[in-house]
């Protein structure tokens, strides 16, 4: 005859294996690269090459403002992919998504790279660098909410902004590696360049994909999600829309200051710089591929130090510098001093949207239960990328040709994106100390957040 213990002990779920650290972080860190390097390889390609290669019969802004089309479409497909890869990670598990959203990702940054001009294809090459770009758009829309995960659910309540900034550290390595390569590349004679060197970066990216996938294959599901069987949600984005949509907002509007400082300083300053300076582009690669290497020393230490004080002073501290900078960034960019120029570079880039950036996914995560967790961390950071991100460097082209080749309406748009994330940050609740796993602490918390603004 069983005994009762012996019944309850057979009936009690065996507890979840987590990854290693190391690990989790290795298989995190490959999305992430993989993620940012195209991301970067295709906003630098749209500022340099693509006008050129897809769009040769346009007057060259026009060419300029439908080539930063084409990177703003991938924008679209985000939020869906962040949605659909978000309802699956979250009912079934995060490790199946993070394999197909890699492959995803780098299969459609290959087949850029192997696509026909206009000059051969006319139109349709249009249509097939569009259609890869929205393919693209929709793998990374899943990417950044899963591949955060498997490091911030993999560690100890204490240490997850050092493990986030560990997953974060892959969008510098993206960086540095795309742009490194891409100035190599340039160094080619200009006709082999347009020929085929601006395709070898986006070849590389197969065998990144190939790495990635083999790190993540081997992945255990996160404890934090094996430990959640009982809240079952059968549309978590339903869920996430009726019980999480204020914690969803005001995310979204946290984002937007790092999502609209890099697409100014980066993607549209670039082609300012070109155009209506006169200025080598590669003035401005060089300085990003040396702000990507100090960024890639100084995140973990910010999501450490946010661990001890807090995630919403560090993420505040870095929107201040953003905010504050943007008024000095393009009046350097004038002087043409490289090392003025990098340095302010650094100060924005590996700095202040390095402070927001390196906890990012601890700070989102944190403000969602587990079963709607990557539906909720999905969703803010695509949505702030489809709003902040996509149309920014076309917004900032278009405010720079009617205001007769001006900067400063750029850097106001910026600054107001700063203004909206500070407000929202300042709203939003500090669950750094709380455990994941306990989805009741975490709402809790937030209620009591709301309480206490309504008593003062």
């Amino acid at each position: 005859m069983t005994s009762p213990t012996s019944v309850a002990t057979a009936a009690a779920p065996a507890a979840a294996i987590p990854a290693s650290p190391k690990k989790a972080v290795a298989a995190a860190f490959a999305g992430a690269f993989i993620e940012w390097y195209d991301f970067y390889l295709y906003g630098i390609a749209a500022a340099l090459v693509f006008p050129r290669i897809f769009f040769p019969e346009s007057d060259p802004t026009v060419a300029l403002l439908m080539s930063f089309g084409s990177f703003a479409a991938g924008f679209l497909m985000r939020p869906l992919g962040a949605i659909v890869f978000g309802h699956f990670g979250d009912k079934l598990g995060r490790k199946k998504m993070l394999i197909m959203t890699v492959l995803i990702i780098g299969i459609c940054t290959f087949v850029i790279g192997l696509l026909p001009g206009y000059e051969q294809l006319g139109v349709l090459s249009v249509v097939l660098l569009l259609l890869a770009r929205l393919l693209q758009g929709f793998g990374i829309g899943g990417e950044f909410g899963g591949g955060s995960l498997v490091a911030l659910e993999n560690a100890p309540t204490g240490k997850r902004g050092l493990m986030g900034s560990f997953h974060q550290m892959g969008t510098p390595a993206g960086l540095l590696v795309s742009t490194g390569v891409f100035s190599l590349m340039q160094l080619l004679p200009e006709d082999d360049f347009f020929s085929w060197g601006w395709r070898v970066p986006f070849l590389l990216s197969g065998v990144f994909v190939l790495l990635a996938f083999v790190i993540r294959r081997s992945l255990p599901e996160t404890p934090a999600f094996e430990a959640d069987k009982d809240e079952v949600r059968s549309v978590p984005f339903f869920a996430l829309i009726r019980e999480g949509w204020k914690n969803l907002l005001l995310g979204i509007g946290a984002r937007m200051a790092d999502a609209v400082t890099y697409n100014i300083i980066n993607v549209f300053a670039i082609s300012f710089t070109t155009t209506y300076l006169g200025l080598p582009s590669t003035l401005i690669l060089v300085g990003f591929t040396i702000s990507a290497g100090v960024q890639m020393v100084l995140l973990p230490f910010f999501g450490s130090w946010s661990d001890r004080i807090g995630r919403r002073p560090i993420y505040l501290a870095g929107i201040v510098i953003c905010g504050v900078g943007a008024l000095f960034y393009f009046p350097i960019l004038q002087l043409n001093q490289p090392l003025s120029t990098w340095l302010i570079i650094v100060a924005l880039h590996a700095v202040g949207t390095g402070m927001m950036f390196s906890i990012q996914g601890a700070f989102f995560a944190e403000m969602f239960g587990t079963r709607m967790r990557y539906t909720g961390l999905g969703v803010v950071y695509q949505s702030s990328a489809l709003i902040g991100g996509a149309p920014t460097p076309a917004i900032a082209v278009a405010l720079t040709s009617v205001f007769l080749g001006s900067y400063w309406p750029a850097v106001i748009y910026l600054i107001a994106a700063c203004v909206i994330s500070a407000i929202c940050v300042l709203l939003a609740s500090e669950n750094s100390k709380l455990d994941l796993s306990d989805t009741s602490a975490i709402v809790t918390n937030n209620s009591a957040r709301k309480l206490a603004r309504a008593a003062r």
